[in-house]
């Protein structure tokens, strides 16, 4: 079921009558109605799934409960190792199977031995990488004793499947999120409303801004020997605002979506396209999962502490195991390569903590200095999503050498679609304005500084040009990760 449907636009009303309906009822019921739910908005996809996704939590909720029942901290490190085997086994069976069997096999036939290994033909569950790396945040945390578990089902069920962040995000902690299925949520006009704000906002991003850049990326990447350098790295920008609009508006529509229901999920992107080093989008980029590996993976390997080669090593962990949870396939695992080059320089000059406060704070724009900062940092990002988008590696660096090819410096053309392009460009650029303007608030269009009239105009505006200048209906690109 998709956010942009029409069968999640008749869901959800039914959903929130029946959810506050309940709210002088027991806390329970709400919370059965949200695990109801849930499982009905992750069935629509394909209903054999939960099953796996019961059993997960069924496996976390049981291990945790084993954890506390003993001081013994062997016995709780051998359930610890069980959740991460069970949870990080299932993960490596349906998403890494197979790409573990055809690089096993080139191995042995680069050195002249060719075996024959079966693959299987696998459907991957959708959201199985977010939830499971939600599930494993609760068995460490208990184990590290930072959260009691809970002996109720249904509570740790409902927060596992939390329905608006279950498929593609924000990863919660179980230290935020579970609490919140404890306590009693009364209806809060304004928190609603903000929510519904928000939701505007993810959908305007999604509908119009990633759909009709995927179009017009799509014509680029699939086809590169047509095109010009100067067209290749346009397609290559259009994708870039296509990955952004698609997933931190899918962020968006789903921190809206919770607060309609009295939930509060952590901020997933913090306009990241307006950073000024590569170490400032990476706190700025899906904050949570970089966050998690920083967490549970970055931090428990020495972190920034040791010397200079224990710094270089655990950089590049981090970014080729981000990279990895990402698909199966070699290209997302050069494309954290890459961002490890990235940001190795920040690291060892001590530089990466630099830019922690907000871009041209009190100014209306920013310096020369900063505005040089996020064009560069803008088009190092651009140039590594070419690995991310690319089939294969040698698409990737043929769409590269395309790109910085003599032609770099022509007049970009799309045949057929340039009218296509410059209305598009012009949605970007009032797309740009809106979060330029909004660019310290949680969303771009959060409380803003516009009397009534000037606040509903705005909302028509963006309603319009929703209905107006959708795109063809995409996938949600996370959805496969």
């Amino acid at each position: 079921m998709f956010f942009n449907s029409i069968d999640f636009a008749v869901f959800l009303p039914i959903i929130f009558v029946l959810y506050w309906a309940l709210d002088k009822s027991k806390l329970q019921y709400q919370n059965t109605v949200l695990l109801i739910a849930s499982y009905l908005f992750y069935g629509w996809w394909d209903w054999r799934f939960l099953f796996l996704i019961l059993f997960s939590t069924i496996v976390d909720y049981t291990i945790a409960l084993r954890m506390e029942q003993t001081e013994n901290q062997q016995h709780r490190k051998r359930w610890l190792w069980l959740s991460l085997g069970v949870n990080l086994g299932l993960l490596g069976v349906f998403k890494y199977y197979n790409f573990f069997v055809d690089n096993f096999i080139a191995a042995f036939s680069f050195f002249g031995s060719p075996i024959s290994i079966q693959s299987l033909h696998i459907i991957l569950p959708v959201g199985i990488s977010f939830y499971t790396f939600q599930t494993l945040s609760y068995t460490i945390d208990v184990y590290r004793k930072d959260l009691k578990p809970t002996n109720n089902f249904i509570d740790f069920a409902a927060f596992v499947s939390f329905f608006p962040q279950l498929v593609a995000g924000p990863i919660e902690r179980a230290t935020n999120l579970l609490p919140q299925f404890y306590t009693k949520h009364k209806f809060n006009e304004s928190q609603a409303t903000e929510g519904l704000r928000q939701i505007l906002w993810g959908l305007f991003k999604k509908m119009v801004i990633a759909d009709n850049c995927a179009v017009l990326a799509n014509f680029t990447f699939d086809n590169p020997e047509m095109y010009g350098g100067s067209t290749l790295l346009l397609g290559a920008i259009f994708f870039s605002f296509q990955i952004y609009g698609d997933f931190s508006g899918y962020s968006d529509i789903a921190i809206g979506v919770a607060k309609l229901f009295g939930f509060k999920l952590m901020q997933n992107f913090a306009f990241p396209y307006f950073s000024r080093d590569i170490a400032e989008f990476w706190r700025r980029w899906h904050i949570s999962l970089s966050t998690w590996f920083r967490d549970y993976l970055y931090i428990p390997l020495g972190g920034s502490r040791g010397g200079t080669a224990s710094k270089v090593r655990n950089t590049f962990i981090i970014f080729l195991v981000s990279g990895f949870w990402h698909g199966a396939n070699w290209t997302y695992v050069v494309w954290g390569g890459l961002n490890a080059i990235y940001f190795l320089p920040l690291l060892l000059l001590k530089r990466n903590r630099k830019y922690t406060n907000d871009i041209a704070a009190n100014r209306y724009l920013p310096s020369l200095r900063e505005g040089f900062g996020i064009l560069t940092t803008f088009i190092l990002t651009t140039l590594a999503w070419v690995f991310f988008r690319a089939k294969s590696l040698e698409a990737a660096f043929d769409y590269l050498g395309g790109i910085f090819s003599t032609s770099l410096l022509s007049i970009p053309t799309l045949s057929g679609r340039n009218t296509d392009m410059v209305v598009l460009m012009l949605l970007l650029v009032f797309f740009l304005v809106v979060e330029w303007i909004g660019r310290h608030k949680q969303f771009a269009i959060s409380k803003l500084n516009l009397n009534p009239i000037g606040r509903y105009f705005l909302y028509l505006f963006i309603a319009t040009l929703i209905f107006v200048f959708q795109g063809e209906q995409q996938d949600f690109i996370y959805f496969q990760f």
